[in-house]
């Protein structure tokens, strides 16, 4: 199943720079394993903005849940999930 998700991260004011740091060098590692899984097929960054737009691809819905949940600034994200499906004028390029 394939997924676009919009993430949008928020740090609270009270977050230390170290703990900013941390937070993004584990976010890093995270995501990087993903896409060496193949599960995060694609990330784009949004222009001017602390997010991104990614697409995944999982096995149900659960999974999805448990992907995005262990994103270790879960907890500080905004995400939008859109549901994809083949468009019918799709040509047989496949990047995806």
């Amino acid at each position: 199943m394939l997924f676009l998700a919009r993430m949008d991260v928020h740090f609270p004011d009270n977050l230390t720079p170290e703990e900013v740091a941390d937070f993004q060098k584990r976010e890093k590692e995270y995501s990087g394993n993903l896409q060496k899984e193949g599960v995060m097929k694609g990330i784009w960054r949004v222009v001017g903005e602390y997010s991104n737009y990614s697409i995944y691809d999982v096995r149900d819905n659960e999974h999805l849940q448990e992907v995005m949940s262990g994103f270790p600034m879960f907890k500080y994200m905004n995400i939008k999930m859109t549901p994809l499906t083949t468009h019918p004028n799709r040509t047989e390029h496949t990047d995806y």
